[in-house]
């Protein structure tokens, strides 16, 4: 995991202080509500999204803190790394693109819908504009993406990034590079 991503976990404060209070011995959600004075449902959400990142595992019913999270992303991450090459242009789209793909597979669908549409724009540009594809050819494409190719069809059809009629798609929005 990137140390940026581990930082944007920890950023928010119920999440925090959900972790804070795991690595000081809570071992349940309403043993983290009673540390923290947290309603149970944002503890619920912040030890989902833990768990999610990395930080936290839940072992033997108990949630414990991944205590070498933070080492394996500094020895991976370690500044005498090869930098990786921006994803794009755009540092903000870059940053969002860093924080769901690794080794260029999507880890994550963003929930966010601006984080999701920056994403899918990011894969739309697989398909050349003006070509038909077959959906088997679509599912292929994807799949290398995402392993629920299906969903992230969908979603490149509800965003009006590809269109589709009687299992053929095509390109019919995103960004085009004309240099």
């Amino acid at each position: 995991m990137q140390p940026d991503a581990l930082c944007g976990l920890l950023a928010e404060s119920d999440r925090l202080r959900s972790y804070a209070a795991v690595v000081l011995g809570a071992g349940t959600p309403g043993e983290v509500a009673a540390a923290t004075g947290l309603a149970g449902r944002d503890v619920v959400k912040a030890l989902f999204r833990l768990e999610e990142g990395g930080l936290i595992v839940t072992v033997n019913g108990r949630v414990v803190a991944a205590s070498g999270a933070f080492k394996d992303a500094i020895r991976e991450h370690s500044p005498g790394s090869i930098p990786e090459e921006p994803l794009d242009p755009d540092q903000e789209r870059a940053a969002v693109l860093r924080a769901f793909m690794r080794e260029g597979r999507l880890v994550q669908m963003p929930a966010a819908r601006g984080k999701r549409r920056i994403v899918l724009e990011h894969i739309v540009t697989d398909f050349e504009p003006g070509v038909r594809y077959p959906e088997r050819a679509v599912n292929a494409m994807l799949r290398i993406w995402y392993d629920d190719y299906a969903t992230i069809r969908r979603y490149l059809v509800d965003e009006d990034l590809l269109s589709r009629e009687n299992n053929v798609y095509w390109r019919s929005g995103g960004y085009v590079d004309t240099a």
